[in-house]
C-alpha cells in the first residue's frame, strides 16, 4: 500500500526511495512475524517442533546439494507448515524458513541467471496471485468495521488513538530516527538523490499499515470484537493520516537535482 502511494507521486520521488521502501517493508514484515512467534505463541509441542526442525534441516541439505527443482522444496514446505502449526508456534514462520532455504542462484553447471533461479521462479509465479488476490481478500475480510452507531467518541478511544499514533508517530520516529542515527554514525548513506525531507516523507508512508497491523491487532484481541473494531478504526485512521502527510511532505521536498538531495 505504501509503495502504491509512492508510485502515484511519479518522478517527484527518487527511484532510490522506492528501493529503500521495498527493502524496509520486507524487514518490517519479518519483524512482525518474529513478534507474532514470540508473543502470540501458546503451548509449545516439543515433538512437533523437533520434527519441524528436522524438515528445515532436510531443506538445508537440499539447498547445499544444489537441488534446483522446486517440487521437493514445496512438498517439504507444506509438511513444515503443518508441523509448525501443530507445534504451537505461529505458522507464518514456516514460510520464512522455506524462503530462506530455496536456492537464490543457479548451480555453476547451469548458469547464474538470477531471473531463472528457483526462488525467483517461485516469486514470479506467486506475485500476481498474492498481490491481486490474497492480500486484497485478507484486507477486505479483516478490515471491515460496522459504521452503524460509530460516533466521534469512538474515534478518540484510547486504544484507537494509540494504534493510530503508533502508525503515524511511531513509524516516523522509528524509521527516521534509526535511519538518521545509522547515517550519522557512518553505517549507511542517504538513498541516492534523496534528502532529509524525503526521508521524513518516506518514514511517514511507512505508517500505512494494513496486513501485518491487522494481523497482530486481531491476534492481540482475539476474544473481544469491540476491541478488534477499535484496532481496525485506529489502523484505518492512522494509515489515512500517514498517507496524506507522507505524500504531502514528499511533494514539498526539493525535486531531484535540488539543493537538499545530498546528505551533507
Amino acid at each position: 500500500f505504501a509503495l502504491g502511494v509512492l508510485s502515484l507521486l511519479g518522478s517527484r520521488v527518487p527511484a532510490s526511495l522506492k528501493v529503500f521502501l521495498t527493502a524496509l517493508a520486507i524487514i518490517d514484515d519479518l519483524g512482525a512475524v518474529i513478534i507474532i512467534a514470540i508473543f502470540y505463541t501458546s503451548g509449545l509441542s516439543l515433538a512437533y517442533l523437533g520434527a519441524a526442525f528436522a524438515v528445515i534441516a532436510a531443506l538445508v541439505v537440499l539447498n547445499r546439494m544444489r537441488v534446483m527443482t522446486l517440487v521437493p522444496y514445496l512438498v517439504l514446505g507444506i509438511i513444515l507448515w503443518v508441523l509448525v502449526l501443530k507445534s504451537g508456534v505461529h505458522a507464518t514462520l514456516a514460510g520464512v524458513a522455506l524462503a530462506l532455504t530455496i536456492p537464490l542462484e543457479r548451480s555453476a553447471g547451469i548458469g547464474h541467471d538470477l531471473d531463472h533461479s528457483p526462488l525467483h521462479r517461485l516469486e514470479h509465479g506467486l506475485h500476481k496471485i498474492v498481490a491481486f488476490v490474497v492480500i486484497p481478500i485478507f484486507g477486505f475480510a479483516n478490515a471491515g468495521v460496522s459504521l452503524a452507531g460509530l460516533s466521534f467518541g469512538a474515534l478518540i478511544e484510547p486504544l484507537t488513538l494509540g494504534v493510530a499514533a503508533g502508525l503515524v508517530v511511531g513509524k516516523l520516529v522509528g524509521v527516521f530516527g534509526s535511519s538518521a542515527l545509522a547515517i550519522r554514525l557512518g553505517l549507511a548513506d542517504l538513498p541516492a538523490n534523496a534528502g532529509w525531507t524525503h526521508m521524513i516523507g518516506i518514514s511517514l508512508l511507512c505508517g500505512i499499515g494494513f496486513t501485518m497491523s491487522l494481523f497482530i491487532g486481531l491476534l492481540a484481541f482475539a476474544n473481544d470484537v469491540a476491541l478488534q473494531d477499535a484496532v481496525k478504526v485506529g489502523i484505518l485512521a492512522g494509515s489515512f493520516v500517514a498517507a496524506i502527510l507522507g505524500a504531502a511532505v514528499l511533494l514539498m521536498a526539493p525535486a531531484v537535482g535540488g539543493a537538499e538531495e545530498s546528505e551533507e
